[in-house]
């Protein structure tokens, strides 16, 4: 990927570098982890680069755990000018009165809109404001990453695909406002876990405009499985019928494990058979 690396003068050019992340807390593993995907980070100057870098985040992020985080998840192009492209935009979120923690939150789980061009930022940032998004919540800067992410074409035909399963305008933005990820789901994922929702066990499309995180998770791995348990309960009446599909479906895995399947395994000695594939439920949920 940087094959000039094999020019670069071990002891004066790469071993500073190595130093650096070592000094940072930056484990054997994770400098491998760093280094492969992120080989550029040779090329960058130490100290009129990345000793800045290093600097600025761990002013806004305060622990070297956090600045390590965020080395991991950031390319050459951004942590190589740090103080001109995120400054700029932290500065921002302050003014707004956005908190530590959830600057934090942006820095370190999603630096490549923390590192966007300053201009840029602040028509996104105009726009969720304009949404109505508080600055003092953590939902402020999610919103920030996802317009980020979606050019505008995108974001309309999405909120396009949730009205034809029956959403309005309202729902639609209050569903964003609730949890903005569900905005970044391709229109398969969307349209396959509506359909189920909707066609397979009968939610109505208003229930999941309330609780838009459940169409982000695994239809597979989490929703057909647990809902295949819960409908089997429901069935011999061990659950109550206002269960809130969104409220088994965030559970841990340890959690709904001990509460839906461990818990009732007298009553239906096939249940975990039924968690991990190997029977159908072959019944429907009621809402």
């Amino acid at each position: 990927m940087h094959p000039l690396i094999l020019l670069s003068h071990p002891e004066k050019t790469l071993l500073p570098k190595i130093e650096l992340l070592r000094s940072i807390g930056v484990s054997s593993s994770d400098l491998i982890t760093i280094i492969s995907s992120n080989p550029f980070l040779f090329k960058i100057n130490l100290k009129k680069r990345l000793i800045p870098c290093y600097d600025f985040l761990k002013s806004v992020l305060l622990v070297d755990e956090k600045v390590l985080k965020t080395f991991k998840r950031s390319s050459q192009d951004f942590l190589s000018d740090a103080t001109n492209t995120m400054a700029p935009n932290i500065a921002l979120l302050r003014q707004l009165g956005a908190p530590p923690s959830t600057i934090s939150l942006l820095v370190t789980n999603y630096p490549r809109p923390a590192f966007t061009k300053h201009a840029k930022f602040v028509e996104v940032v105009h726009q969720v404001m304009e949404m109505g998004f508080d600055p003092t919540k953590t939902v402020f800067v999610l919103a920030i990453q996802v317009l980020l992410k979606m050019s505008k074409p995108k974001l309309e035909s999405r909120l396009e695909l949730y009205k034809r399963w029956g959403w309005s305008k309202d729902m639609a933005l209050a569903a964003f406002k609730s949890f903005p990820n569900c905005m970044l789901s391709s229109e398969e994922k969307i349209t396959k876990t509506m359909d189920f929702f909707v066609n397979k066990i009968g939610w109505p499309s208003a229930n999941i405009a309330r609780n838009p995180c459940v169409i982000t998770l695994s239809l597979e791995k989490r929703i057909i499985p647990r809902c295949s348990v819960v409908q089997i309960l429901l069935a011999k009446g061990l659950v109550k019928n206002n269960l809130a599909l969104g409220t088994f479906l965030q559970l841990t895995e340890r959690i709904f494990l001990e509460k839906f399947v461990i818990r009732f395994r007298d009553d239906v000695p096939d249940l975990l058979n039924v968690y991990q594939g190997k029977m159908s439920s072959g019944c429907r949920i009621s809402v």
